[in-house]
This record gives C-alpha cells, structure tokens and sequence, in this order.
C-alpha cells in the first residue's frame, strides 16, 4: 500500500553541491518498522528520495549534501528499530536526481531473498498499555500489534514482508487503521499487521463437536470461566493450539494427563506475570531477561526451596518446571482473567506436531480439549514455543522455535548445501553465502505427519534463499528416515557421522576453527565403526577429525527397550562391573525393580551377548545412575531419568570427584568402572543427592583430564547431555581452571536440533574438497 506523505522542502543549495546515494540495506530489516524508521530519518535530517523492501533487504535512494548523507548512513547502522539489525549497507553513488520530498514506495522486484522471514515477538509495553486501557478504541482486541510486535514468521506466506503476503492479506484495514498505517508519526505507520476489532480477525468458542457457542468478547469470557470450572481448552494462538487448564486444579491436571497419555512428562505453565513466577521459583538476570524478551520463551527454572509444594502434578519427580509469560495478546486476556497460573501445553497428540489448523484442531484434540477457541486468521507455518534455560550466566536454548526461528547463523561463505537433520529434534538448514539459515524445531520423525513436516520445511527454506542445493548433509544411520530426503536433481548425498556434525554445529554456534577438542555427549549416533557411540571426545582439524577418546563400551540389555527402562542399561553397567556375579554385589532400590523371572532372562541375555548392543553412550550412564539410586526404572519421556538425576543434586556441590582410569593408546578409553563400583558402594550410606552430585563432578573431572592431555586449548561442550546445567556449570569451571577455553551453545540447542547445521558444515568441506568434473 503506498503512503501519502507530505512533501518536505528541498533545502536550497546547487545541484553540484549534492549527492544522490542508493543504500542497499542488508539484514534483519523487513517486518520491524525499519521503513517507518528510514522515513522518520531522512524527514528529521532533511534527506529527500524513497525507501522500499527489496528482494534482498531494503533499498534506500537518499539526496542530501555527502555530510548529511554521511551522517544519515552512520545512523541507519547505530540505532535502527527493535528487532532490526543491519548487517551491511552497501553505497552507490547516482546522478542527482532532484527529489523534493522523501517517501515509503512499494515494494521492489522480486529476487534473492537474502534476509529471509523474520521470528514472531511478544506483545511490547506499549500495545499491552492499550490493550487494557477501557478508553483505547482497542481494549481487549486479541489481535493488537503494531511495527515491532506481534507475529511475523507464523503469518508470512513469502517475502517480501507486505500485507498482501501474508495471512492478513483477507482483511482490509477500516479508515481508522488506515489513518495509523499511512500517518509518519504514529507508531503503527507501515505496520503491515495492523487491524482492530472493526476489520481485523475475531475469535470464537466451539464445542468439541464444533458448535459455535460465543464470539468476540463472549467467546474469551466464557473460557475463563470454563478454565476456572477445571475444563481443559484448546487455544489457537500465534503458532498452532495451546492446550490450556488451571495449574492448581489436580482435577484438570489429572484429566489432561489421562487424556493425553502423558503420565509424568512436564507440562509448561503460563504465569500471570514475573512476580508470580517468583514466588515458586528461583529466577536470576539470565532468566528474567528471558522471560521478559521479545522472544518469550519457555524458561526452565527450579522451584525455590519454600514453593517446593507448588504445582506437585505439573513436573513430577523434578526440580524443574517451564515457566513463561503470555505474549499474544489473547494469552495476555486468558492468563489476567483467570488471575492464576494456567497449562499451556502444545496441543497435539503424542508424538505428533502442534496442530494450526482449525479443522484438524477439531479432529485431533476433541477427545483432550472439551472447548475449542479459534480465531479466523489463518497459520502459515505451525510452530512451537522455544524453551530455554539459564547456564554459565547465559541463555542456553534446548528448543529453538517461536522468537528465535527463523535465523541465520552466521559463518563464512558456504556453498549452498541443505542439512536436513536429526531423528530427533529435526530441525533443517541451508547454507549459504551468508551463513546458515535454520528452521523451527520441527518434532521426531517418528510419525508421517512430522516426516510430512519436515518435508514442508524443506521447500519453505530452499524457497526463502531462493536456492538450489548443491549437496545434501544426512545422517550416517540408514534406518533414519531423515536421510530419506532430498530435491530431485539436488545433488550428492553426504553422510556426516552424527558426533561430528555435533562438534561442527558447536564451532558454526561460536565462530571457532580448528583445532578444537569437542566433547560429544549423548545419547546415541551410529559410528564410522558401526556402532552406537556417544561419549566422544573428537579431535577437529581443519579437514576431518579423529577419535581421540571414548567411553569405555558396555551392553544395553535388549537395545531400545534399555532407552526406554533405565533399570535395564543399570543391569549392563553393573554387569560390565562384576560380570557373572553381577547380582552378588548388587543390592540397593534397583535390584528390587526386577522380578526373579525377569533378572535371570536378562542376565541369560547378557551371558550369551543376545539382543544386546553395545555403547558408548554419556546419555546411558547417566540413566544408570539414575535407575541405581531409585529415582527413575522407566522413562515416561525422553530424557526423564537424566533430569531426575540432575534435579536430586540440588545445593550439594560436592568437589570430590570418584575414581576412574584411562586405558588404551589411540583412542584412549575411559574406564568408568571404578566409578560405579563406588556408587554402588555408597547406596544406603550416602544421600542420592550427594551421588548425583559427586557423579557430575567426576564426569566434569573426566573431561578435564582428557582436555589437557590432548593439549588442545579449545574445547567445545556439545551433545544432549551439555543440556544439563550442572554438568555444564561443573565442567567449564574445571575446564577454565585448567587454562583452557570452554566454548557451548549459544544460538543452537547442544541437542540434536543442531545437527542440521552441523551437517551443511561437514557436507560443504566434502563438496569443497570433491575434484571439480573434467578437472
């Protein structure tokens, strides 16, 4: 939509004293007012030409004296509006073309769309303010928004970042909006969303069987107080469906729990605000500030000692619980009315992706959700809420999504290969001139319809970089439909083992090169050797890397089913420890969590080797202990043995480390053994606290150990494992006493939603190496 803006005087001053530039503005600068922000410059400095979003940023022709236009460059870098950011400003000088006024024009052909579609934000203070001032003509909008806040990537259909390509584009803006959007100084001129209750999206409350029961206003009232009566509701908000409930009613807590077949898994909660959250939780600078972000993220906190009681259905058996606040402005509506903290889990079925889509909504969640609020204004692309945690006095993200995905992480010039991901926590990537542009969280590729997923994520980003691949990163383990993907015509595939593009993925995050030790910790990824490594300490050069040390192996009685019952891979480990007589020694809460019939099954198994792989994975060990200590046999969900253990340490911060050795020459092998046959001992007259404590402390020790007699001064921490924060607090303290320099995640999650990334890396040295055809 072109603005109407007033003419502005030319100063006077002869043609040959004036200069006409075109600025090419690259960057994040579509979707954040950076247009508005242009426009008000140039006015404030006396500047006159156009601004316009081009196909790779925005394109600026600006005329004024070469000491105004000086000045006007220097201020487009120094301070462009939240959320921007500029990345380069490329200038070419043009002949004087005599502009007498500066204006917004439309937007440019279409190209390369370097700068790609921009993360969803919260709700800022100031639409909050109007959101609930009575005398604001859009109290109580769900919808309000202005240029710097609200959806963006969830709502964008293509680029470049205008209303007509965008899900808004079916609802035309009433005078009164108009008016905002076409006048300079308001605060919602060019802001592409910009809607009321006059002609924006409306909201509506359905039965489970799809009856329309309210609209509007009635529709958000009647939720309330359904919340408030303990019915569960799924909530369409920005990225796909919430299911909702009251967070202190056991009934609606015990409900959604059976309805969904989630026995123990975490749920998040949504607090009425910060204070409330600090009234049961533990909350440093780190967290706050990411709690209070434009992103509005999940924030994984633990409970304070005196709120220990609070919400004992909501994580059961942890420390921990995910807290957020509202961002939407329909959350902010819910969570003020209901005035207490409520669920808000993704609304899916287990195993499958969030639900966007109100029909499917319907099918899906009827048997979970007994009312549905919806809203007209369509999804473009599903997404999740991000989750974080503070460590190492930083933010640490374990899923990237909601106000963090889209993005590019930047690293020198890459050919443009595609990494499709992981098994689990699939995410993909698309390297780039630019650097490595990386999806949302997209789920496990277990279901047809995450597959389904990643698929659709897979044309939306070679779309957005307007880009062909010439190479294809994929996993080395056949079996996983991850490596199953790829663009007829792509190009070569090229398997990257599953630690190294861990490693890679950890020095792309950092901006580090070889040489690096990367300390690989997780839960399994298929070896050059195959088999099922993961306790890898990895030597990096500048061409490959080498295996320089390994956990010592051991045996998972009956493969998979030892991930999914801890109590089975504490059988492997104690009888890699005593052997035959395994159950001799073996006494303790764990030994009691098998039947007679089942111990001497397993124990057959284990004697004769059958069904029972062997690895070296970190992700397993700490499953043993955990099962050893009584704290999980079974895991209800990924990683809930390991997160017990780490919720059992609490304050104890035991610096004594138990006993291990290293054996082997090339690699090395760490022997953990001496470690559980003290762990075993210690059960029943040391607290499970204690143990768990001097377990992360050994396993700091270990690396420490291993970092200096590699003499390598760069160490990456990487792996699901490196998601623990003791561990990872423990192990860079160590690691920096020991005057080596500790690098982890900071953009990328150290679990396995980093591997795409990881995998464009690894792929592109291959491609970069391959001989070039007649050559």
């Amino acid at each position: 939509m072109g603005g109407k803006h007033r003419e502005m005087k030319t100063p006077n001053a002869k043609t040959e004293r004036r200069m006409r530039l075109r600025l090419d503005v690259g960057g994040t600068v579509q979707g954040v007012g950076f247009r508005p922000f242009v426009y008000r410059l140039a006015r404030q400095l006396g500047v006159t030409g156009w601004v316009a979003n081009g196909p790779s940023g925005v394109v600026i022709e600006a005329e004024s004296s070469p000491g105004m236009l000086d000045e006007f460059t220097r201020e487009i870098s120094r301070a462009p509006p939240p959320g921007a950011w500029v990345r380069s400003v490329r200038r070419h000088r043009l002949a004087v073309a005599q502009y007498r006024s500066f204006e917004i024009q439309p937007t440019l052909g279409r190209g390369r769309n370097e700068p790609g579609l921009l993360p969803d934000k919260a709700l800022c203070g100031e639409c909050r303010s109007e959101l609930f001032d009575p005398e604001n003509r859009r109290y109580r909008y769900p919808f309000i928004g202005c240029t710097i806040c609200g959806p963006r990537y969830t709502v964008a259909a293509r680029l470049p970042f205008d209303r007509a390509a965008t899900t808004m584009s079916g609802f035309p803006m009433c005078a009164a909006c108009l008016a905002e959007y076409e006048t300079p100084d308001d605060r919602r001129f060019h802001a592409q969303l910009n809607c009321c209750a006059q002609c924006g999206p409306k909201t509506a409350l359905w039965s489970a069987d799809g009856t329309a029961l309210a609209f509007g206003e009635r529709a958000v009232g009647q939720t309330t107080a359904a919340l408030l009566s303990g019915k569960i509701v799924a909530v369409k908000g920005i990225g796909g469906f919430h299911l909702m409930a009251d967070a202190t009613n056991p009934d609606a807590i015990a409900a959604l729990r059976e309805r969904k077949r989630r026995a123990r898994k975490p749920f998040a909660l949504m607090f009425p605000d910060l204070e409330s959250i600090e009234d049961v939780c533990e909350v440093d600078a780190v967290a706050r500030a990411s709690l209070e972000s434009a992103e509005s993220p999940i924030v994984v906190l633990r409970r304070r000692f005196d709120g220990a009681a609070a919400f004992p259905g909501i994580a059961p058996g942890l420390a921990f619980i995910g807290a957020m606040l509202p961002y939407s402005p329909l959350h902010h509506l819910l969570v003020a009315d209901v005035g207490r903290p409520v669920i808000a889990t993704s609304g899916n079925r287990s195993g499958e992706p969030i639900c966007a889509d109100d029909g499917p909504a319907l099918a899906r969640l009827s048997g979970i959700a007994d009312l549905f609020l919806v809203h007209d204004r369509p999804i473009a692309r599903q997404m999740d809420d991000s989750i974080v945690r503070s460590a190492c006095g930083r933010t640490m993200l374990l899923r990237r999504a909601r106000g963090f995905a889209p993005g590019a992480i930047e690293h020198r010039a890459l050919a443009p290969v595609l990494g499709v991901g992981a098994h689990l926590k699939c995410t993909v990537a698309l390297g780039s001139r630019h650097g490595i542009a990386v999806s949302e969280y997209l789920g496990d590729l277990e279901t047809a319809e995450t597959r389904r997923r990643r698929e659709r994520a897979v044309a939306d980003i070679l779309t957005q970089q307007s880009a062909e691949p010439a190479a294809i990163g994929v996993d080395l383990n056949p079996e996983y439909p991850s490596g199953r993907l790829g663009p007829t015509g792509a190009g070569p595939v090229i398997g990257v083992q599953h630690h190294y593009a861990h490693a890679l993925a950890c020095m792309a995050d950092n901006q580090i090169e070889a040489p690096v030790l990367a300390v690989v910790w997780d839960g399994a990824g298929l070896g050059t050797d195959g088999k099922i490594w993961g306790g890898e300490f990895l030597c990096i050069r500048h061409d490959g890397y080498e295996r320089y040390a390994h956990l010592r192996e051991f045996a998972l009685p009956g493969g998979d089913k030892a991930i999914a019952e801890p109590r089975r891979t504490a059988l492997g480990i104690v009888w890699e420890c005593f052997g035959g007589r395994a159950v001799e020694p073996w006494s303790g809460p764990c030994a009691r969590a098998f039947s007679k019939t089942e111990l001497r099954v397993l124990t057959t198994m284990l004697e004769r080797g059958l069904h029972c792989p062997r690895t070296t994975s970190a992700g397993r060990l700490f499953d043993a202990v955990s099962a050893l200590l009584g704290l999980c046999y079974r895991n209800d969900y990924e990683g809930e043995a390991a997160m017990a253990l780490e919720s059992a340490v609490g304050d104890d911060d035991c610096g004594r480390a138990y006993p291990f050795a290293l054996t082997g020459g090339q690699p090395v092998i760490i022997d953990w053994r001496p470690v559980f046959e003290a762990i075993i001992g210690d059960i029943g007259r040391e607290t499970p606290g204690h143990i768990a404590s001097r377990f992360h402390t050994t396993l700091a020790e270990i690396v420490a150990t291993l970092a200096q007699r590699a003499a390598i001064e760069q160490v990456a921490l990487t792996g699901g494992c490196f998601q623990n924060a003791c561990l990872l607090e423990r192990t860079v303290r160590r690691l920096e006493q020991s005057g080596l320099s500790p690098y982890w995640h900071r953009r990328l999650p150290p679990n396995d939603g980093g591997i795409a990334a990881g995998q464009v890396v690894g792929a592109a040295l291959v491609l970069s190496k391959a001989p070039t055809p007649g050559g």
